[in-house]
């Protein structure tokens, strides 16, 4: 082929060149406004205004005496839905529904129940019944002590039982008993508490993981299967929140208090089916399930949690010691 026919050739193709690279620029162009304008309308404008008692008078809320669950019951109350307090321990049940009733003046009742067994929910159906709930926030959830291999867990039957139960069966159940008044009324929204464990393996809290994986799936089939009924169901992703579960103290940016952490999700309902919740945890999101591969992510929560194991055990064997040489001094 001479130079002349190259030639020909290249000027033949510059045209068509040139409209695929402008097609290419303008496609990313348009990807990149339609992100920022979509992360605007979540993470600055929100959708605070969705969640009021129009959906129906009362909002539940599990696990609602400490952490996050607490923070849940206090804004629901501040919106002014009467709330159905339910958790393990009736004098903590008490302490939120007399501090929700002084601070908002909203109507409350508590059920006091063990999630972690399986004959309790004749007693919820019967609590809850002929309530208008507009609102459920399934929040109660356990999770290890220390992170640990998976056959050197204690009690190991029954943490998998306990596990399911609370993190698991407790969903499905409490929706089964909510779901089909919203049904009829063609509106209410539910709230499900998943965990960022949940979006992809965490090794050494493998069980606690697969939980809340199961969390994620569930929620954002049934939002699929109801929301054409009026009905939201939505997975809540949070990373680390500051609250007694996490043993974290001291809240940061990334790390808020429970109030900031929920402040932010409800703004997010009827945006988002699936949430991190809370815009530095949407980026952490986004990092470890877009931008690095999963067997990173997997390899350095392994890491991590093997280190913490061991600072876990070092100081239980060190307080076994000091307190066997306490008893033999006395």
């Amino acid at each position: 082929m001479n130079r002349g026919s190259v030639d020909e050739l290249i000027s033949r193709a510059e045209t068509p060149l040139f409209w695929v690279g402008a097609f290419t620029v303008a496609s990313l162009a348009l990807w990149l406004l339609y992100r920022l304008l979509t992360g605007f309308r979540i993470w600055i404008l929100g959708n605070g205004q969705l969640l009021t008692p129009k959906l129906g008078k009362w909002a539940v809320v599990t696990g609602a005496t400490d952490g996050i669950g607490k923070s849940y019951a206090e804004e629901l109350a501040r919106r002014g839905f009467s709330m159905m307090l339910i958790s393990r321990s009736q004098e903590k049940l008490d302490d939120v529904a007399r501090s929700l009733e002084d601070q908002f003046k909203v109507e409350t009742r508590t059920i006091a129940v063990d999630f972690g067994r399986l004959d309790i929910y004749s007693k919820i159906e019967e609590g809850l019944a002929n309530l208008e709930i507009g609102v459920l926030v399934n929040n109660v959830g356990v999770s290890y002590r220390y992170p640990e291999y998976y056959l050197q867990i204690p009690d190991l039957n029954d943490f998998i039982t306990n596990m399911i139960n609370v993190n698991m069966t407790s969903v499905c159940q409490m929706t089964r008993l909510v779901l089909p008044k919203m049904v009829e009324r063609s509106k209410g929204v539910i709230l499900n508490i998943s965990s960022a464990s949940g979006m992809y393996p965490v090794p050494l809290l493998t069980v606690y993981s697969a939980t809340k994986a199961f969390v994620d799936f569930f929620s954002r089939g049934l939002h699929e299967e109801y929301r054409r009924q009026g009905i939201l169901v939505q997975s809540v992703l949070p990373f680390f929140v500051a609250t007694k579960m996490t043993r974290i103290r001291k809240p940061t940016l990334d790390k808020p208090t429970p109030e900031r952490y929920v402040a932010a999700e409800l703004n997010t309902v009827g945006l988002q089916s699936q949430t991190n919740g809370y815009f530095p945890h949407a980026v952490m999101g986004w990092v470890t399930t877009r931008l690095v591969p999963s067997s990173i992510v997997i390899f350095l929560g392994a890491r991590m949690n093997r280190l913490q194991r061991t600072g876990y055990l070092r100081r239980k064997k060190q307080w076994e010691q000091n307190n066997g040489a306490s008893r033999k001094t006395e």
